[in-house]
């Protein structure tokens, strides 16, 4: 790297850029000769900085702008792969087929759309009409000054009751000082597992889980354990049975609309897990965020559970990604102990997000977009049955996604490559599974971001790709 240092550091700042768009442009070009694929994995970002005798900042980067060309999607958790059918100068990005709901013309590999069916996040029609109408009242500079303030842990009064009444359910509703709230679902699913398990410790988990708790667990050095799990949710015979083999400090489940496979336990599963825990005298991570979807579902886990039960859940899924609040209902003795982990790990939410949420869930925003989020998923899932109704799909017509076991003699590798080189992203059934299970050859396919036109020919074309085969047979 060739630096030229001024007084003002200018130049030093354009050798970087120069650098770092350098070596993307070497990756844009092995893309272009093939040798690199659509569907193939890159390196983690630190092995492709030894790789290159680059620093690790620019690795970042590099990878950044790759995905800023199109030429590169990622998810946390899962790591970045070379995109489906990147965009020839001039031609729309990824986006722009989805915003028109027409696919684009399917003549040539680079005139496809890139579908994205492994994001998943659901934005309701008028939503953002809705949003802005509630925060018309924060901008006012007398409520400004109040949302711009710092926020504890645990809220504000208004945010703790809002939340309560947000996340009531099945006849149970949390108390509101048990409310604590984080920066998203995200980092209050990695608040709730710092407060259980300590590094070195161990965390149960449904053998096919939330990739992102994979991940999170690795930085907060918890070691998973994956526990079986049918077709009513985890066992928790097999929870014992773990626990037998070296002890668990907690389990971290999912029951309503289990992400990937759709599964939502019963009430009996619900109190014979929450009666293991007190058995084994652990700790539950409750993970609720796509329960919203869920009108009808049994009461979580915490009612069963509530002094050793933390129940997360965030406005992600019910509203949007970038807008959102992530909530912890802790059992009454553990609240400090909670905001501790919440506070030491930077996790806060700020006071600013904290306003606004309370807003959109006290004048009916959050329940009107909620409501169009339910209708929109049946009518997605009619798509499904229509066009993938002859496989073997796990799903629940409530969920945004489904779960679908390929037929033989389909891979799950070669069908992801070559649902990639159809302009297809989907996300392989490995990114869910938890070591030394391994997931069947299966794939998750994401129902909630592409429009349903786009949607509805991302699933045709997958159908008519399991119908033919992989290429060269078996």
């Amino acid at each position: 790297m060739c630096w030229i240092w001024t007084a003002s550091g200018d130049w030093g700042v354009v050798a970087v850029a120069q650098d770092f768009r350098r070596v993307a442009d070497q990756v844009a070009a092995e893309i272009a000769a093939g040798r690199l694929r659509p569907g193939d994995r890159l390196p983690t970002q630190r092995a492709f900085a030894r790789s290159r005798r680059i620093a690790n900042s620019t690795a970042i980067r590099v990878y950044g702008e790759l995905v800023r060309r199109g030429l590169a999607v990622g998810e946390v958790g899962r790591g970045t792969f070379v995109r489906a059918a990147p965009p020839s100068p001039g031609h729309a990005l990824a986006e722009e087929p989805a915003a028109t709901g027409e696919p684009a013309a399917t003549g040539s590999p680079t005139a496809r759309p890139t579908v994205n069916l492994e994001l998943n996040y659901p934005v309701a029609e008028g939503q953002s009409q809705l949003m802005a109408q509630s925060l018309a009242g924060l901008l006012r500079p007398d409520v400004l000054e109040a949302a711009t303030r710092p926020a504890a842990a645990d809220g504000t009064p208004e945010a703790r009751e809002a939340a309560a009444s947000l996340l009531a359910r099945g006849g149970w509703r949390p108390d509101a000082g048990q409310l604590l709230f984080a920066g998203n679902g995200r980092q209050a699913i990695a608040g709730a597992i710092a407060s259980f398990v300590r590094p070195g410790g161990r965390l149960g988990v449904e053998a096919l889980t939330y990739p992102l708790v994979k991940a999170v667990a690795e930085r907060l050095g918890v070691s998973l354990v994956a526990i079986a799990a049918d077709g009513d949710g985890l066992c928790p015979e097999a929870l014992y049975a773990a626990h037998r083999s070296a002890p668990l400090s907690a389990v971290y489940v999912q029951p309503t609309l289990h992400n990937p496979t759709s599964v939502t336990m019963s009430e009996e599963r619900r109190a014979e897990l929450a009666e293991a825990c007190a058995h084994l005298d652990i700790g539950a991570v409750e993970d609720t965020t796509w329960a919203f979807l869920a009108a009808e579902a049994p009461a979580p886990l915490a009612a069963h559970a509530p002094a050793r039960t933390v129940l997360v859940d965030s406005l992600s899924k019910r509203l949007a990604p970038g807008l959102t609040t992530g909530f912890l209902v802790a059992p009454t003795d553990r609240t400090g102990l909670l905001a501790d982990a919440v506070r030491s790990g930077a996790w806060t939410a700020a006071r600013f997000n904290l306003e606004a949420a309370t807003r959109w869930i006290t004048d009916g925003t959050v329940a009107t977009v909620t409501a169009a989020k339910r209708a929109d998923t049946a009518a997605r899932h009619r798509l499904v049955q229509r066009h993938l109704g002859g496989f073997r799909i796990r799903t629940d017509p409530r969920a945004y996604y489904c779960w679908w076991e390929l037929p033989a003699p389909w891979r799950t590798d070669t069908f992801v490559a070559a649902a990639a080189a159809r302009g297809i992203a989907i996300t392989p059934g490995q990114a869910f599974a938890v070591p030394p299970h391994t997931a069947a050859d299966a794939v998750r396919i994401g129902l909630a971001s592409p429009p349903r036109e786009v949607l509805s020919y991302a699933l045709e074309t997958l159908a008519e790709l399991a119908a033919q085969g992989p290429p060269g047979g078996p």
